[in-house]
């Protein structure tokens, strides 16, 4: 079986082949992971005609996976030191199976709803324990690209996903594309049994217990933390403002799309999947802050595009704005794992739990803002979510100012053997 630290104890001629074979498992799992919460977006419509309810209502109920993982992002924070990160992220994606075939046969927006949020609880179970792991068995060093890596597993499940989804519903309906979703989470399940073996954290295993809530406390005391996790709150509030209710835009006049055009429309997140892996060198040699300003002003770029009643117009609009809030996204998650610091699993969960809640609040409220005022008011309230993120990134201190955290601080650099 393949650790994902093992290409750490390989000479140096191995160590690109080492170090691609990690990236392709990480952004295997992750695609894996999350291709339920991208899929069913695709797909918005034609559940809405399903079930004979207007968009902020199917949205909300598809964006209800947030819930889900915003309550498992917390959890696992809450019990973070416990579990164990391989068995974890097993069990999760096995369970995510269930509420996923179940909603083939969902027989009412309620039912629907809540079979979201069981999702949710399994898919940010998955996300954040993967994330813990990585923090906690990659160097400094390798760290960045790890990240990045995962986020990009997660570019490529939006679009794959969506594909995927929006190709299905248009040969063979809402009931085998369902199915088809239940399928991949089992391989994922299957994936991490095979090939992601347990391995010791790089971190001291011998510091005392302590309480959760102290951890969290510790966490939220942290200057560099607070306003990392207000920003992954707006990221994803931007993110899933942005792509939730432009389903309806692309198949509504004048641009009129079917289903199966729809899909084709994500190959918009297709530069993401290059752009994204790039994240770690660039925080290398920008810092974090210039890192996340940049990705930000990619995404605000893309914005007035998306309100012209032109295909071609909204397909660039849209495309910037998955470069910008991916790269931001690959940014914020390894910063975070690099500034707390204790259990940087719980500060994972907290993260994620910070970042989910912004999707549900911006489906949401941005469901009533397109229902009420139209288009090009929800995609205001994008642009304000961005700017606020932009300025709570100016409290994000360079990495050369940030401390070293306690958890590092007088351990030896690992030996040639050890894993990460």
């Amino acid at each position: 079986m393949t650790d994902l630290g093992e290409h750490h104890a390989m000479p140096m001629h191995g160590h690109h082949a080492g170090t691609l074979e990690r990236t392709l498992l990480i952004g295997l799992i992750a695609f894996l992971t999350v291709i339920d919460l991208f899929g069913t977006q695709a797909i918005l419509p034609a559940l809405a005609k399903a079930y004979d309810v207007t968009p902020a209502a199917m949205g909300f109920a598809v964006n209800a996976t947030t819930i889900g993982m915003a309550v498992a992002g917390l959890t696992v924070a809450y019990f973070s030191h416990r579990i164990d990160r391989r068995r974890g992220i097993l069990v999760s994606l096995t369970v995510l199976a269930i509420p996923t075939a179940l909603l083939a046969v969902a027989p009412d927006l309620s039912t629907f709803t809540v079979l979201r949020i069981a999702q949710g609880l399994c898919m940010a179970s998955a996300f954040t324990l993967t994330l813990a792991y990585l923090g906690e068995h990659c160097s400094a060093m390798d760290a960045g690209g790890a990240f990045a890596a995962y986020i990009t597993g997660n570019v490529a499940s939006n679009l794959f996903g969506r594909l995927l989804a929006a190709g299905f519903t248009d040969h063979f309906g809402l009931q085998p594309t369902f199915y088809a979703l239940a399928g991949l989470n089992l391989l994922g399940a299957a994936i991490v049994y095979f090939w992601l073996t347990q391995a010791a954290p790089m971190m001291a295993q011998d510091q005392p217990s302590r309480s959760p809530f102290s951890v969290w406390a510790e966490h939220l005391r942290n200057p560099l933390l607070r306003p990392s996790f207000a920003i992954g709150f707006c990221i994803l509030f931007a993110f899933i403002g942005t792509f939730t209710y432009v389903n309806f835009v692309l198949v509504g006049e004048p641009i009129s799309l079917d289903q199966m055009a729809l899909g084709f429309v994500y190959l918009v997140f297709a530069p993401s999947i290059v752009t994204t892996l790039f994240a770690g060198h660039a925080v290398q040699r920008f810092g974090t802050r210039v890192t996340f300003w940049g990705s930000l002003a990619v995404a605000g770029l893309g914005l007035p595009l998306l309100v012209f009643p032109n295909l071609s117009a909204v397909l660039a609009g849209l495309m910037l704005v998955g470069i910008g809030t991916f790269f931001a996204q690959a940014t914020a998650t390894g910063f975070v794992s690099h500034a707390a610091t204790t259990d940087r699993g719980s500060a994972s969960g907290l993260y994620l739990a910070s970042y989910f809640f912004g999707g549900l609040v911006g489906s949401a409220v941005l469901g009533q803002v397109f229902d009420q005022y139209g288009w090009a008011a929800c995609v205001a309230g994008v642009g304000i979510s961005l700017l606020v993120a932009a300025l709570l990134a100016v409290r994000l201190r360079p990495a050369a100012e940030r401390p070293l955290p306690d958890a590092e601080r007088d351990v030896p650099p690992p030996s040639p053997a050890a894993v990460h």
